[in-house]
């Protein structure tokens, strides 16, 4: 086990939520704190909240994918990666998961048991989503660990 792993397990004990893990990972990476962003995730929990939006553990990528290389203030420019990237990973995801569940929502990944098997069945899928985006990230020509 890594030590993303065991943050990210860390971080599902003290209650947080897929996509609120996967931009808490990033942070840590880069050295920095934001819990108003991390609690701001919060809202994509559960397929924003009724199961039946994508997965959180994707909308927390794309998130993340837009915290590393989207407009923050009026002095920065989006790159133009940002659209290709967010496709390369919405395309890993849909592969990954609706071949194996059947869908990209919540319900479909959880089933009958909705977020209450939401910890048990989705700690892989968080880490191998943010792997894929910290790839992504790197493939693209950008420092998952720059702070800038």
């Amino acid at each position: 086990m890594d030590d993303n792993q065991i943050r990210m397990l860390q971080l599902a004990a003290g209650g947080y939520t897929c996509s609120q893990i996967i931009v808490q990972l990033a942070l840590d990476a880069r050295g920095e704190e934001n819990p108003l962003l991390v609690r701001a995730m919060a809202g994509l929990a559960y397929g924003c909240g009724n199961g039946r939006a994508s997965c959180g553990a994707l909308t927390g990528g794309c998130c993340l994918l837009g915290l590393y290389v989207g407009k923050g203030s009026d002095t920065e420019k989006e790159s133009d990666r940002l659209p290709l990237m967010l496709g390369a990973l919405t395309a890993w995801f849909e592969e990954a998961v609706s071949n194996q569940y059947g869908g990209m929502t919540c319900d479909a990944i959880t089933g009958a048991d909705g977020p209450a098997a939401a910890r048990q069945r989705c700690a892989g899928m968080v880490a191998d989503t943010f792997a894929k985006v910290m790839e992504i990230v790197v493939e693209n020509g950008f420092d998952p660990f720059d702070a800038n």
